[in-house]
């Protein structure tokens, strides 16, 4: 059980990036956190900075991509520390290639990682939250859920797909678990993490030109946002997509 009840909250590509600032932000504001990867020294580093923050952390070595390795880490935290009231979906992978070269199975792989991932944990925490009658879901979209993969963008139109399904997903979802759950997705611009540092960084110049606040974005300003959906009180928020891009008007 979760130290004198403590909230829980699961953060998927809890390793590095988005997915450490959120996990580092939400144990500062008193949540225990699960975290879920691939990449397992780093996981453990996220998690020993958690635990240096006075919150409990456990690591989770799982693909995001199926859904019984999903179910299963789920059923597991539960019962570990007996509830789970946030889910941040924010495992996803780039895919800079457009149409013409991309091919069926990276198209593919595409879509498992940063959308159906979003259906797997979902679907594997929503019974829970049900049951407490309250939690929050928080999904990691993207600009280019919008903009459909601009010239700017890191990834093109496979990307942008997943992305804007993921916020069809969230406005459904919204509504099917609505009153006890609430459900939001975040749409980063130009967020620089170890993931997009070399695809971004040789145009960082020519991107800032297109920011009004004159800087590309880090995962710390995401994290600020995904604590904020964690634990504002009261919140009337939910089925929405917010927008976290400086302002950029500059395809």
């Amino acid at each position: 059980m979760s130290e004198a009840g403590s909230p829980v909250a699961i953060v998927t590509g809890g390793a590095r990036g988005i997915g450490r600032s959120s996990a580092l932000a939400l144990a500062g504001r008193g949540y225990d956190v699960a975290l879920v990867d691939l990449l397992l020294p780093e996981m453990r580093e996220t998690a020993g900075a958690i635990e240096a923050l006075g919150r409990r952390a456990s690591v989770h070595e799982a693909d995001v991509r199926h859904f019984e390795l999903a179910r299963a880490t789920v059923e597991r935290i539960h019962a570990t520390w007996g509830r789970v009231d946030f889910l941040l979906n924010n495992a996803g992978a780039p895919m800079p290639k457009g149409i013409l070269e991309i091919s069926e199975e990276e198209f593919d792989r595409t879509i498992a990682v940063n959308l159906k991932s979003c259906f797997n944990w979902c679907k594997a925490v929503a019974p829970i939250m049900l049951a407490q009658g309250r939690g929050r879901i928080v999904s990691i979209s993207s600009l280019s859920a919008y903009s459909g993969g601009v010239t700017s963008a890191v990834s093109k139109f496979a990307y942008a797909a997943a992305k804007a399904g993921i916020l069809g997903m969230t406005r459904a979802l919204a509504k099917e678990l609505g009153p006890q759950v609430a459900v939001n997705a975040i749409c980063p611009g130009v967020i620089v993490t170890e993931l997009t540092k070399s695809l971004v960084e040789p145009r960082a110049g020519e991107l800032v030109k297109g920011i009004a606040l004159g800087r590309l974005g880090g995962p710390e300003d995401v994290a600020q946002l995904v604590a904020y959906l964690a634990t504002a009180e009261p919140s009337f928020m939910s089925g929405q997509a917010l927008i976290l891009d400086g302002f950029q008007w500059v395809a």
